[in-house]
């Protein structure tokens, strides 16, 4: 829990946690508050015993895609140059102090809070709807192979009827031909 008897709102140098992963969630849920996403960034470490001696957290749209170096061309990249961003270090105390906040996004930020709740119903929602729709193409799979079945057989029958009509007709024009040469 974080040090101190208020439980403050928003990020500030000095403010101490008990822990790295304290000051992550206090940061993760900051950041849900004020709609933004948090990508995890820089970690320092001992080079004596390899744990974590200060982290840096900040905005998922902080720097530039690979491929949209301050562009302004359409780009996959969500990233778009955002300074938001947190520093935590270790002090030899063992707490976690901020050495740094900068708070500024250069983005317009999405209300999360009641939205998340709608936003779940409506995957929600979709999930059902694509369940029915396999659930009905599982139906239509199930009569295909009968279908299959019967235009095969009809394809057959009528090829059965069309060669013999084929059959009668070379017949008949072999007869024709055979009048036609006696009568000449």
């Amino acid at each position: 829990m974080m040090t101190g008897d208020l439980k403050l709102d928003e990020p500030y140098v000095g403010l101490k946690f008990e822990s790295e992963e304290e000051a992550k969630d206090f940061y993760v849920e900051y950041s849900k508050r004020l709609g933004f996403v948090v990508r995890m960034m820089q970690r320092r470490r001992s080079g004596i015993d390899g744990r974590t001696l200060a982290r840096r957290l900040g905005c998922n749209k902080q720097g530039f895609g690979p491929n949209n170096q301050r562009s302004s061309s359409s780009s996959s990249s969500s990233r778009e140059g955002c300074k938001a961003t947190i520093l935590v270090k270790m002090e030899k105390s063992g707490k976690w102090v901020v050495t740094r906040f900068i708070k500024e996004h250069n983005h317009s930020l999405q209300f999360i809070g009641s939205s998340s709740f709608n936003s779940f119903a409506d995957k929600e929602r979709k999930i059902k709807e694509l369940t029915e729709e396999i659930e009905c193409q599982d139906r239509l799979c199930d009569v295909y192979p009968d279908r299959l079945v019967s235009f095969i057989d009809n394809v057959e029958h009528y090829t059965e009827e069309l060669s013999l009509k084929v059959r009668d007709i070379v017949e008949n024009v072999k007869k024709l031909e055979c009048q036609i040469q006696t009568r000449a």
